[in-house]
């Protein structure tokens, strides 16, 4: 037995009504979040075995952006 188109197009309404569509971005991003939290703590159980690697995946790391450089008025007013 499996899942059809019409049950999942009924839990999705279903959980559209519960949370709301303000929600729902927030709620998702949770459960991402968790499911990575999970992943990552199998990870490094198997780790302690000596059977994985404990460099986390390449999805996993966060890169960022520098900041712009913004000149105050005083500095600019002074040159």
């Amino acid at each position: 037995m499996s899942i059809g188109v019409w049950q999942v197009v009924l839990i999705l309404v279903i959980v559209l009504i519960i949370f709301g569509a303000g929600k729902l971005p927030r709620v998702m991003g949770d459960v991402a979040k968790g499911v990575r939290n999970f992943k990552k703590g199998m990870n490094d159980e198997l780790s302690d075995d000596g059977t994985a690697e404990a460099e986390p995946a390449q999805s996993e790391r966060v890169e960022t952006a520098p900041e712009p450089v913004v000149a105050k008025k005083d500095e600019a007013a002074k040159s």
